[in-house]
């Protein structure tokens, strides 16, 4: 490809419970830092548990993404939609990103969020709001192209096993302002 940029041979599909090794596997490939902006530490067997029940009962759309190249199909990514269906701002889904290193610029994690965006709509979500740290400036690029705005930076929010703070950028996405928009100018959703 033009630029260097690295052939992805990718197929995203939803998270099973079948996937909970193959996605620990994964998780335990990256750095702490790109984990920090998710709340909870995934490392931690019961999290993936508690991920995977949250799926079950319909609070979470996950999906991973499987290098089709590799010969065990291994995880190179995961996307989740989070939501809470009874509370004041069931109208929003949380959007979390992870792209194994190896795999970022190549167009996977874009692929993601635009599987999400498809899940969300279908879900009839107004906004979607998305938390990384700012010096995740991939993150921050990918997620303004496709339309998200800085909303808030909350200092010190995060804090490391090493026991340095991190800030956290919330940006967030009006999914019913673009959807209006595109349908004004005539573009397709699908």
């Amino acid at each position: 490809m033009a630029g260097g940029a690295q052939r992805m041979n990718h197929t995203i599909r939803r998270f099973e419970p079948t996937d909970r090794d193959r996605v620990a596997t994964f998780v335990a490939t990256l750095d702490e830092h790109d984990l920090l902006f998710l709340g909870r530490d995934l490392t931690h067997p019961r999290v993936i548990a508690a991920w995977l029940d949250a799926v079950a009962e319909g609070w979470i759309d996950s999906l991973i993404a499987e290098d089709l190249d590799a010969t065990d199909k291994a995880v190179v990514g995961t996307a989740a939609l989070v939501r809470d269906p009874l509370g004041w701002s069931a109208h929003v889904g949380e959007v979390r990103l992870l792209v194994s290193p190896d795999r970022r610029g190549a167009g996977l994690g874009r692929d993601l969020l635009e599987a999400i965006f498809a899940i969300a709509h279908g879900r009839g979500l107004a906004k979607l709001s998305a938390r990384m740290t700012p010096d995740q400036t991939g993150s921050v690029a990918l997620f303004e192209s496709l339309g998200f705005r800085a909303e808030a930076l909350l200092k010190d929010q995060v804090r490391g096993r090493d026991g340095h703070s991190h800030d956290l950028a919330i940006l967030s996405h009006d999914a019913a302002r673009v959807a209006a928009q595109q349908k004004a100018f005539g573009v397709d959703e699908t």
